[in-house]
């Protein structure tokens, strides 16, 4: 069993999923309501960010997935009570912060990389923090350089030890000039989480500016102890969207806006599909008729997010022509492609990218190309998930796809999408989940 399989039956298990295995009879359109949570990518640093008040803070949609179970055994690894008043509102009570034991933080930082912002929270509280080994989704090179050179220029010192990377504040943190070489969305949480406290006025430069970025900031304004309702999960929604798309179906995402969807649905459309947008959500559906070929370019906000491509290439698999996504922000992203083209689809990747005079995001030396040829009918395959993101794709792949489909490691889409088993029973998919 690889480690990548052991991390998505921990994830699994941590949700209350006891396989890691799932096999579908695809062919079939998906149809139904689901419902959407706060955003994975607010929801955890918006606890971690309880870690910086003097009093308890309350946060309400926090979707239940393994990502937030490990973000709270890190809190109560740290003296922080966590208490789960129900229907996905959280209690966090900083009161007795202490230090964790090295083996605790490190058994917990193998499934995420969340461990990573809590340093400048544990600096301010405790005067060290320790960052193991960090998990995650295996989608290229994501250095934590960009995180150590912000909070060593907030005065921390930074030591390698056998444990991982001990940090220490001795003279205490304090605010600075920050230029960032990229607007990473985690640098510029961690400065956002560090600066707070930190002794002065602290000005970030070439900042990430996405919806989650902005609640995150909105949360901090309250610190002293917070009461706070999660940013809905853009990431989810668009995902759901594309599974429509491509099974050609009609599902309503309770909880979906449209403001910080404006940028998916304006290509969701270009491709050909329809959407309705209500006081309470989105409904997403294919309307009929052949979907067309588009040119996508991800960026950071407010372009096309990195974590939409991979589902909505699943979609154009089905349109007619020839559709190209650059992808500018991880450099191996496409890995999961690999199974598309098993399954049928004609994909081409490009490792150095593509030229194109109609290019508006600058060229980075990272980047790659997708090439999809479409429509090509899919067939059922056996497939292992590599990561969040390509392991919902490949959900969609396999509810697209004619015949029946096993995919295993399924425990890794846990840390991102909430009850996702549930709700594909909700929208009819034909599946038997052997849990």
């Amino acid at each position: 069993m690889s480690s990548l399989t052991k991390d998505a039956q921990k994830a699994a298990e941590r949700v209350g999923l006891t396989s890691d295995k799932i096999v579908i009879n695809g062919g079939k359109a998906l149809k139904g309501r689901v419902d959407v949570r706060g955003a994975k990518n607010l929801a955890t640093k918006a606890m971690v960010a309880a870690l910086l008040a003097d009093t308890p803070s309350i946060l309400r949609d926090v979707p239940d997935i393994s990502d937030v179970g490990v973000v709270t055994r890190m809190l109560e690894a740290y003296g922080v009570s966590v208490t789960k008043l129900g229907n996905g509102e959280y209690r966090f009570d900083p009161s007795n912060v202490l230090k964790a034991h090295f083996a605790q933080i490190d058994a917990l930082a193998g499934s995420s990389r969340i461990p990573i912002l809590f340093c400048g929270p544990l600096l301010h509280r405790l005067g060290e923090a320790l960052i193991p080994d960090l998990g995650g989704c295996r989608i290229g090179d994501r250095p934590i350089n960009f995180h150590l050179d912000a909070l060593r220029a907030f005065g921390a010192v930074v030591d390698k030890s056998y444990e991982g990377i001990r940090l220490t504040a001795p003279d205490g943190l304090k605010g600075a000039n920050i230029e960032l070489p990229y607007p990473s969305v985690g640098a510029t949480e961690q400065v956002l989480l560090t600066a707070v406290l930190a002794e002065g006025v602290t000005e970030l430069k070439n900042a990430a500016i996405e919806p989650e970025i902005m609640d995150l900031i909105a949360i901090l304004q309250k610190i002293s102890g917070y009461e706070h309702r999660a940013l809905f999960d853009r990431n989810e929604a668009a995902s759901w969207a594309s599974a429509a798309l491509a099974t050609g179906g009609d599902i309503f995402v309770v909880g979906a806006k449209q403001q910080e969807l404006m940028t998916f649905l304006n290509i969701f459309r270009k491709v050909g599909g329809a959407f309705d947008i209500h006081e309470d959500g989105i409904r997403f559906y294919h309307p009929g008729g052949a979907l067309k070929p588009v040119v996508v370019e991800t960026d950071v906000h407010p372009g096309f997010m990195t974590d939409w491509q991979q589902p909505l290439i699943v979609a154009l698999t089905q349109a007619e022509g020839r559709s190209v996504v650059h992808e500018t922000v991880y450099e191996n992203r496409f890995g999961f492609t690999d199974a598309l083209i098993e399954m049928g689809a004609d994909i081409t990747v490009h490792q150095e990218g593509l030229e194109s005079i109609s290019r508006r995001v600058p060229r980075r030396p990272l980047e790659q190309a997708a090439v999809i040829v479409g429509p090509t009918a899919l067939h059922g395959a056996d497939v292992e998930i590599p990561d969040l993101r390509g392991g919902f794709s490949h959900l969609i792949a396999a509810l697209t796809a004619d015949g029946q489909s096993t995919v295993t490691n399924i425990g890794i889409i846990s840390r991102g999408y909430e009850h996702f088993i549930d709700k594909l029973r909700l929208l009819g998919a034909d599946f038997v989940y052997e849990g």
